[in-house]
């Protein structure tokens, strides 16, 4: 299994709270980036493709000789869904591959379900989420995906909903389509667009495909804004010690 590491953006929101790139951010002595390649060795995932962009230097630097596929993305001002694309090759190298952001501190359980999943594609879904224009909700009907995004139809019929973690698994033959759905988008000048309308266009398109995984109950927290850092060393990190 492979992993995708999403880390090419600016942290625009961050300004005047932190001037590295979000990844780099040090929570309890450890860097976001340190966090997550600890969690994925531990999950058994044997090789990490980063996507960088924005001032790459201090990260490469930081990572010294860990053994990284590393992919950089020039146009990192445009959407994400660039970053995801450069990262193609990984996409379609024909295994299961997670796809996650870098600017996530979370309990390690988190990844480790999603890695473990009987799903062969799987969304992470937290049910106790504040709702507003912020969150990554995913909607819930039958057991399906029926709407993924910020910001969803008032008439839209569902069960249930929740936030995303920013988390997913794709099997090798759903890797090659996001690839190919991904080249799409750049082919057809859609470069400004976030990754997750690809997602929500993978999901939507097969929803037979694409399963669920409840983390319900498990910390983590997605770092946007300088209250997010406070909230993430206040509260989050805590819980995940005391889990452990």
């Amino acid at each position: 299994m492979k992993a995708i590491i999403l880390a090419a953006g600016i942290g625009k929101r961050l300004s005047g709270a932190h001037h590295q790139p979000k990844c780099l951010l040090e929570i309890g002595g450890l860097t976001l980036l340190e966090r997550h390649l600890d969690c994925l060795h531990r999950a058994g995932v044997d090789e990490v493709t980063l996507c960088l962009g924005y001032n790459t230097e201090p990260i490469v630097e930081s990572l010294a000789n860990a053994p990284l596929l590393i992919h950089y993305n020039p146009l990192f001002e445009l959407g994400s869904v660039v970053s995801l694309w450069s990262a193609r090759q990984t996409l379609m190298s024909g295994e299961d591959v997670i796809v996650m952001d870098a600017d996530v501190l979370y309990d390690p359980e988190i990844l480790r379900r999603l890695v473990s999943t009987s799903k062969a594609n799987c969304f992470l879904i937290d049910r106790d989420f504040v709702p507003g224009d912020e969150p990554v909700k995913i909607c819930v009907r039958d057991g399906q995906i029926v709407e993924f995004g910020k910001h969803i139809d008032a008439s839209l019929s569902y069960n249930h909903n929740g936030e995303s973690v920013g988390f997913f698994k794709f099997d090798a033959g759903t890797s090659l389509r996001l690839a190919n759905l991904l080249s799409a988008y750049i082919a057809d000048g859609r470069r400004e667009l976030p990754h997750e309308e690809a997602l929500r266009e993978l999901a939507l398109d097969d929803p037979d495909a694409i399963g669920i995984e409840d983390v319900t109950g498990l910390p983590w927290i997605e770092i946007d804004f300088p209250e997010d850092i406070a909230r993430a060393q206040e509260e989050i990190l805590p819980r995940i010690n005391g889990a452990r």
